[in-house]
């Protein structure tokens, strides 16, 4: 098979999709990889090191029209659209259960492509091992990032996470107790802000509560919960995903931004699939933040490519291995051997794979199975 490698073009996307040592393991079993040249140059890896990995260095155009799989990090966008081809692969998030995403959905389906998405890829335990290690770095740059437009000049309420003796830490409000939410936990705490998290599973609340030994305050989602720990909060992370890449649920409303301090801020982690503020739309590592009834909205919607090298790197350390799957056994035999990547394909030949998708876009659904055959 030929592994089609783009260089991403999403605004200050630095991500790349396989690394050189990845271009290794396509080829030593036994695979042609084609990149375009430049796509690693933002994380650290340059022309030379792909040749020497055994791959090509070619043009987009090219990249597409030789490739039976493409291997990216971002959506396609429209201006790429046009170069897929009927029954080529796509291996890459595509997040297509945002509200925004339906002319991207219905794109993928005229292509007539099978289309794989990371975030959908689940294990029988529900773990997504193709979000977790973006979820990790999310939710620690949720931190930095919320830390940094806190900062007076940045138009922020002047409060510093862990405040000094005498004066007393900022509240960090976590809304969401998975991977993003515990990571954001954790730099928050480290930079001894006051931590709440909140989640509506009970037990998984309780796990919290030990692993942090008493350093957060855990408690039960609830609307009026929510508006309460928000009214006082220096900051508030939105760390909610739903399973099958279905849009995230609005747990923060507009009017309740005015019970919030002006310059407090909110980062939205969950903005990739539709965002849980009411208030959230995408912004940019160019444009990040906006304000909305004095309260600072940060949503962009590609987080990770701010640390492309770390996010690179953790990616593909993951991704790989059902990519080697896929090129080696083919599409269908691949996801026929493999429940949890089965549950990533969210297009396969012009239908609609994924049910949460399909429901979000009133679009019609074909189970994978149905549709293969």
């Amino acid at each position: 098979m030929i592994v089609g490698v783009p260089k991403e073009i999403k605004n200050e996307e630095y991500r790349v999709a396989v690394t050189p040592v990845g271009v290794k393991e396509f080829v030593r079993a036994g695979h042609a990889v084609v990149v375009e040249a430049g796509a690693g140059v933002g994380s650290g890896f340059v022309d030379e090191d792909y040749a020497a990995a055994g791959a090509e260095l070619a043009a987009v155009d090219e990249v597409f029209a030789r490739a039976d799989m493409i291997v990216k990090v971002k959506e396609p966008l429209e201006v790429e659209w046009p170069r897929f081809k009927p029954d080529q692969i796509l291996y890459t998030y595509l997040h297509l259960g945002a509200g925004y995403a339906k002319p991207l959905t219905e794109a993928m389906m005229a292509c007539g492509i099978r289309a794989i998405a990371y975030e959908t890829v689940e294990t029988a335990t529900g773990a997504h091992p193709l979000l977790f290690p973006m979820s990790e770095v999310a939710g620690r740059l949720a931190i930095q990032a919320g830390a940094t437009h806190l900062q007076k000049a940045n138009g922020g309420s002047g409060v510093l996470l862990g405040g000094v003796t005498g004066v007393p830490p900022a509240k960090v409000v976590v809304i969401g107790g998975g991977t993003v939410g515990v990571n954001a936990a954790k730099m928050a705490v480290g930079l001894r802000a006051r931590v709440v998290i909140l989640d509506k599973d009970a037990a998984r609340l309780a796990y919290l509560d030990d692993i942090f030994a008493g350093r957060v305050e855990t408690v039960l989602s609830t609307e009026a919960t929510i508006e309460e720990q928000i009214g006082d909060a220096d900051l508030v992370v939105g760390a909610v995903l739903l399973p099958g890449g279905a849009q995230a649920p609005h747990l923060v409303k507009r009017d309740q931004l005015s019970s919030m301090r002006p310059g407090s801020v909110l980062v939205d982690v969950a903005i990739d699939q539709g965002g849980c503020f009411e208030t959230s739309k995408p912004t940019t590592h160019t444009d990040p933040t906006y304000v909305v009834d004095s309260i600072i909205h940060y949503c962009v919607a590609n987080m990770p490519g701010a640390v492309a090298r770390t996010s690179t790197l953790a990616l593909t350390g993951a991704t790989l291995p059902y990519g080697v799957a896929i090129a080696t056994k083919g599409f269908e035999q691949a996801v026929a051997d493999d429940q949890a990547l089965a549950l990533g394909v969210n297009v396969y030949r012009g239908k609609l794979t994924t049910k949460a998708v399909a429901e979000a876009h009133g679009l019609p659904y074909t189970p994978l199975q149905e549709a293969i055959a």
